[in-house]
């Protein structure tokens, strides 16, 4: 065989630029880039190092042959010349893989199947030996690559993909691949920082591939050294010697790398479900003297083990996968700019994400972007100088303040974060005088988040008489005032739930999710509350049932108070939260006329206004839901408030019900969906359809001199005009709208029924 031999270095789609300068640094020469690979020539000794010291390849493929291939016939007689009794036995195992297409090859299965029957009828012999197939760990690992009427057949040398290090058997959800963490860390600079005797701290680590990555860099671990098996190990031209004395050099410089003093390499992690695998990660590495790993919340990650130390901040935040996703991800990247600008002056930061808007809400201006793929999702690695001049914040500065504050940075540093004896000055007493910690502003908000945040604090300013007069603490205090802002706020008490509108389609959805953005970012600073306890849903139009849908499973309720009642809401794990707030001047008015009436609340959700009936001295209350759910939800609100006798709550469609009930009431509060199709009711529900049957099953069970109130939210709803002819109906509408629903006058429609 050749002393110089063809190589392809596969790697993921853009790392191309960084695989080319390490492969040539490790001696591939006549390198040249390709789409998702290098290639090259390389002498055997080249080939060993590269499979053992590439950080960023995938795999490291040995070109057999080139050849011309019009179609099958070509590919099987191509493959068939090679003296294959060269490279593996007649009994040995065998896995082939193919890519590309064209030459009368549209199927890669049958392109793989061509070239292991040439394979196997070259080394078929007379006694009926013959190469047998193991696709998992094969002898020999065979790759043609078909690219415009060429086929290149290669060997494997790395057997399994080289980024597999062999550490990481415990991992998170999406975790990032060894490769592309060891290219995000020499792209942010960690190999220069490294050298320096920086420090380095990713505050949301999973895992720990960060963290096992930038220490064998650190310490000069070739990154496969522990590695057993390989592509090359079972192949005929495998030359152990030399392999064996790569490996041996490989080990000396791990040893003298790992017996230098150990870096500062911190990872903290919220979820603490992923701490001990992430631990047992960094020991299967043979790294728990380098790395040590901490449950943290990013607010409360502390990168600076003293007043002089810098190095490098480097996280993957969560990119978001469900609706409702928005404001927790938002607050988590101003949470990590807050932390950086507060904690790592003068440090360096480098956060890789898949949504690059969020990245644009920490606080800080990147003074780099490099492009890269997770996968097939399109990445940015934003690089950061966390110094003053580069945080965005609410007070315009000119270039000279900037340069005194940049001077400030050189010796300023947040009071908690100075160890002992660390101190500069000293009083007249020799007692140490602690600096004056960072003051950090909040970030500047754009110019639509101003006008977001102005809004809501003039519909605050403006309903807070009302509020304090009545004794309100939970209430609508936006409802798309704006149209280009399009959702609803509400406060309950120290927590805002919010609820976007879905756009419409001829809406620009990034146009859209900036501008959701904008919001998320107003809210906490225009309404005084902390990030943690902003909720957000997306509402879109529902059908059937799917609006009382579990969305989470929290479980956490929040205790509210109305009109000297008590109530549970659940701000996470529906899209309602168990309280309709724009019917609080219904239930109050059901409070003012419930004394000494027995009392019925059709389709009663978690039974509200029930509570509100017990408490203005209701006989009685019935109420009537088909959710097993909510009416659990609704004995534990009357529950809450002292009520457990004479409140009945019953299961069942309501139509069927009424339709067996013969008791009779004084006070009948209706408040139908607009459409329910449950599998524990017979039919379908529409209020529209059966609206004058509810209403006569209802007013049949009113007792003589009664009042029924019925209410629904359908904006095109219209009540049937033979209703008006047989009862008394009188729309309230306007007297069941309170000020914080006056901008929206569509919320809810209401009537007063009585028989004439």
């Amino acid at each position: 065989m050749s002393d110089r031999f063809e190589l392809f270095l596969t790697c993921p789609k853009g790392l191309e630029g960084l695989l080319i300068e390490e492969a040539v640094g490790l001696g591939l020469e006549e390198a040249r880039e390709h789409t998702s690979a290098v290639r090259g020539m390389a002498t055997m000794e080249t080939a060993y190092r590269l499979c053992l010291w590439s950080r960023l390849a995938n795999r490291v493929l040995l070109v057999l042959k080139r050849f011309p291939m019009k179609d099958a016939e070509d590919l099987y007689h191509g493959v068939l010349d090679i003296e294959w009794q060269d490279h593996m036995l007649n009994d040995g195992t065998l896995a082939v893989e193919f890519s590309g297409h064209g030459s009368g090859i549209d199927n890669t299965h049958f392109g793989a199947l061509k070239v292991k029957d040439a394979i196997v009828d070259k080394l078929r012999t007379p006694q009926g030996d013959r190469p047998s197939i193991d696709k998992l760990n094969p002898d020999l690992r065979i790759h043609l690559r078909l690219d415009r009427g060429e086929a290149i057949l290669s060997l494997d040398l790395s057997g399994h993909s080289l980024h597999q290090r062999g550490y990481r058997l415990q991992q998170g959800a999406a975790p990032l691949k060894e490769n592309l963490a060891a290219a995000i860390l020499i792209r942010s600079g960690w190999p220069r920082i490294a050298a320096e005797g920086g420090a380095l701290a990713d505050p949301m680590c999973g895992v720990g591939t960060f963290l096992v990555e930038a220490a064998m860099i650190a310490a000069d671990m070739a990154p496969n050294l522990r590695r057993e098996q390989w592509g090359f190990t079972a192949w005929l031209g495998h030359v152990p010697a030399l392999w064996k004395k790569l490996h041996e050099e490989a080990t000396e410089r791990c040893a003298a790398g790992l017996a230098k003093p150990p870096l500062w390499i911190r990872g903290y992690e919220a979820d603490p479900r992923l701490i001990q695998p992430g631990r047992n990660n960094v020991e299967r590495a043979g790294l728990s003297e380098w790395i040590k790993i901490y449950q943290g919340e990013v607010g409360t990650f502390e990168p600076r083990p003293d007043q002089n130390q810098k190095g490098l901040v480097i996280c993957n935040p969560p990119y978001g996968e469900r609706l409702g996703d928005e404001a927790s991800l938002l607050y988590l990247y101003q949470n990590l700019g807050e932390r950086l600008r507060q904690a790592c002056l003068n440090w360096e930061a480098a956060v890789f994400t898949g949504a690059p808007e969020l990245g644009k809400r920490m606080g800080i201006r990147s003074h780099k972007q490099y492009s890269f793929w997770n996968g097939a999702l399109p990445c940015k690695l934003l690089l950061i100088k966390v110094t003053p001049d580069q945080f965005v914040t609410g007070e315009r500065r000119t270039p000279e303040q900037r340069q005194v504050e940049r001077e400030q940075a050189q010796v300023e540093v947040a009071a908690d974060d100075v160890a002992p004896g660390k101190y500069e000055k000293y009083n007249k007493n020799g007692n140490p005088i602690k600096p004056a910690p960072v003051v950090v502003e909040q970030p500047r908000l754009s110019e639509g988040g101003q006008m977001f945040a102005n809004r809501l604090q003039k519909n605050l300013k403006a309903l807070g008489k009302w509020v304090k007069r009545e004794g309100i603490d939970c209430y609508r205090v936006y409802d798309a005032d704006m149209p280009e802002y399009s959702m609803a706020i509400d406060l309950y008490q120290d927590w805002v739930h919010v609820q976007e509108y879905a756009a419409p389609k001829s809406i620009d959805p990034e146009k859209a999710s900036a501008r959701m953005f904008d919001a998320l970012a107003a809210i906490p600073q225009a309404l005084n509350i902390d990030k943690s306890r902003v909720v957000v849903k997306r509402r879109e139009r529902q059908s059937g049932t799917k609006q009382y849908e579990r969305q989470a499973a929290q479980g956490k309720f929040v205790e509210v108070n109305e009109g000297g009642v008590k109530l549970l809401v659940n701000l996470t794990d529906y899209l309602d939260t168990g309280l309709f707030l724009d019917h609080r001047p219904m239930r109050m008015r059901i409070q003012k006329e419930a004394a000494g009436k027995r009392f019925l609340n059709l389709y009663c959700y978690t039974a509200t206004a029930s509570v509100h009936a017990a408490k203005g001295g209701a006989r009685s209350t019935t109420s009537v839901d088909l959710s097993k759910t909510y009416l659990d939800w609704a004995r534990r609100n009357l529950s809450l408030n002292g009520f457990s006798d004479k409140n009945r709550l019953e299961q069942g469609d309501v139509m069927a019900w009424l339709d067996a009930c013969r008791d009779e009431y004084d006070l009948i509060f209706i408040d139908p969906p607009t459409f329910s199709n449950s599998k524990r009711m017979e039919g379908i529900f529409d209020v529209q359809r059966d609206q004058v049957q509810l209403i006569d099953l209802a007013m049949a069970r009113l007792a003589p001199g009664g009042v029924l109130y019925f209410s629904n939210n359908f904006r095109k709803f219209s009540l049937e005009e033979n209703l008006t002819e047989r009862y008394a109906v009188e729309e309230i509408t306007a007297q069941t709208i309170d000020p914080d629903f006056a901008r929206n006058g569509k919320i809810h429609r209401a009537w007063k029924i009585t028989a004439r």
